[in-house]
C-alpha cells in the first residue's frame, strides 16, 4: 500500500489563526477560504496525474538489470523518481474526515481522480466538533453536520452510519488520550483494508491528527506527552509505503506543486 496523508486546504479558522494567533471567533466546523478553494483545486490536479506506462517502464527496466544492454535508459525511471511520484499517483481510494474543510478538499480530489469519496468518522481533527467558550474557555461538544447537509453539499460521498439527522459528533470534546486510541483504531482499519495490497490510498484529514496518526503508524511516543510535533501545511502531502509489515517514509509535507503565495 502507498498511503498519502493530505491535509485539508486553508479553512476560515486557519486564516483567523494566521491573522490573530488567537481562537476568538473560531467556527466549530469552518468552511474553506477563497485561497483554500484554490489550493484544493491545485492539489486535486496534482494528485490526479498518472502515467501508467511509467510504472511499466520501471518494471520492465528493473527486470532487464541482468542485461544492462537491453535497458532503455532514455525512458527508464529510477527508484528515487518512482518514490517522488514522477509518474504521478494513480490513486485507487480516497477517504476524508467528516469536517467540512476536509470534505470539500476530498471532494475536489475525488472528482479529479474519478473516484468515489468515502467519509470515515475516525479521520476527524483532534478534539472533534466543539465550541470554545470565550469567557470560561470551556470546550463544549456540538453536533456536526447532518446527513441531509452532506446529501445536499457532497452528494457523491459515501457516509458512515454515524451521520444522522442530528449530526455525527454529539459528544464532549475529545481528550488527548482518546485521540491516541482513535489514531490506532484508524490505522488498524486502514491496514486491514489495504495493508497487504498495492492500493494507493489518499486520506484527507487535519494537522493535529496527523501527529497522532504518525505516532500510531511509526510507534512514536504520544505527541502530547513527548511534545514532538510534525508540521504539515494546508494541502501538504506525506507519503508512506507499507510492504511486508514495514513502513517507509518517502516524503513529508510536500507542497512544491503550490505557487509560493498559496503555501499556508
Amino acid at each position: 500500500m502507498q498511503l498519502y496523508f493530505i491535509r485539508h486546504a486553508q479553512s476560515a479558522n486557519n486564516y483567523l489563526w494566521d491573522q490573530t494567533r488567537a481562537a476568538k471567533g473560531r467556527s466549530d466546523d469552518p468552511e474553506l477560504t477563497e485561497m483554500g478553494c484554490k489550493q484544493a483545486e491545485l492539489v486535486a490536479a496534482f494528485v490526479s496525474r498518472f502515467d501508467p506506462s511509467g510504472l511499466a517502464r520501471w518494471t520492465n527496466d528493473a527486470a532487464a538489470d541482468a542485461d544492462p544492454s537491453t535497458r532503455d535508459n532514455s525512458r527508464a525511471l529510477t527508484w528515487a523518481q518512482m518514490t517522488q511520484n514522477v509518474h504521478g499517483f494513480g490513486l485507487t481510494h480516497i477517504y476524508a474526515s467528516l469536517m467540512i474543510r476536509a470534505m470539500a478538499t476530498g471532494s475536489a480530489i475525488a472528482r479529479a481522480c474519478a473516484l468515489r469519496l468515502v467519509a470515515l468518522e475516525d479521520l476527524h481533527e483532534a478534539g472533534g466538533i466543539y465550541h470554545e467558550d470565550e469567557t470560561s474557555n470551556e470546550r463544549i461538544g456540538r453536533g456536526g453536520q447532518t446527513r441531509s447537509y452532506f446529501a445536499t453539499n457532497f452528494p457523491d460521498c459515501d457516509l458512515p452510519d454515524c451521520v444522522t439527522d442530528e449530526g455525527w459528533w454529539n459528544r464532549p470534546w475529545e481528550s488527548p488520550e482518546m485521540r491516541t486510541l482513535r489514531a490506532k483504531r484508524l490505522w488498524d482499519d486502514l491496514f486491514a483494508r489495504h495493508g497487504a495490497s498495492d492500493d494507493r490510498v489518499a486520506i484527507v484529514s487535519h494537522g493535529a491528527f496527523y501527529n497522532y496518526l504518525l505516532a500510531a503508524i511509526l510507534n512514536l511516543p504520544d505527541p502530547e506527552a513527548s511534545r514532538h510535533w510534525f508540521e504539515i501545511s494546508n494541502c501538504g502531502i506525506t507519503r508512506l509505503d507499507v510492504s511486508d509489515g514495514r513502513v517507509g517514509v518517502r516524503y513529508m509535507n510536500r507542497v512544491d506543486y503550490l505557487p509560493p503565495d498559496l503555501i499556508t
